[in-house]
């Protein structure tokens, strides 16, 4: 493993809360392992704590952190002698940065690890310079694009052999992100579930009808 591999995968990611019903959103506190202060989906990710009532951030607030997200991340591409290239767009009220290339398979890690890792840095790196909360979504190799689909498949999945049984289910492990992806196909499904347990134990349990 090279020292840039090392500094991505040494990161730590700290604990998250949340809470859903019927597919609402997770929470996570403001020092979560996603960083931010609002919802799941990375649920309160965001490089740092956001003040209360805060403005949405503007189209070119989000360009804006896509630019420092793409020079930070161009950055460590070339520490870890890793190509790559890196597309940047806005999609709702987050920028999305995405790497693209032949040898990404270092970047992402066993089930998204380094990912994470990576994403919890490149938003703090834009905070550090913006001084505010940022919703900035990571993407490598198409991994979180193939991820949301398998993880939405999974709950329509979970949802009807509930609802088959009658009986609850408890999925494994998930961080934020995956959980959110889970509640909301579970919800699409009509049947309600919601979190236990405590990062990196966290879960999604899908609950039967009534």
């Amino acid at each position: 493993m090279s020292d840039g591999e090392n500094a991505l995968a040494g990161s730590e990611r700290g604990p998250s809360e949340e809470q859903s019903d019927g597919g609402a959103e997770d929470i996570e506190d403001a020092a979560d392992e996603e960083y931010e202060v609002v919802d799941d989906d990375e649920a309160a990710d965001a490089g740092g704590v956001a003040a209360a009532g805060a403005a949405e951030p503007t189209t070119a607030d989000l360009e804006l952190e896509g630019e420092i997200a793409a020079d930070y991340i161009e950055g460590l591409l070339d520490v870890a002698d890793l190509d790559g290239d890196i597309d940047m767009d806005v999609e709702g009220d987050r920028a999305v940065v995405s790497v693209v290339g032949a040898t990404l398979d270092e970047l992402v890690g066993d089930s998204g690890e380094v990912l994470d890792a990576l994403q919890e840095l490149t938003r703090l790196a834009v905070h550090k310079q913006t001084g505010g909360r940022t919703r900035l979504m990571l993407d490598i190799g198409g991994y979180r694009a193939r991820r949301r689909a398998d993880l939405s498949e999974l709950g329509a999945s979970v949802a009807e052999e509930v609802r088959r049984t009658g009986e609850a289910k408890a999925l494994a492990a998930m961080n934020a992100f995956e959980r959110k992806i889970v509640h909301d196909a579970v919800a699409a499904a009509g049947l309600r579930s919601e979190s236990e347990g405590i990062d990196p134990n966290r879960r999604v349990v899908v609950l039967p009808v009534g």
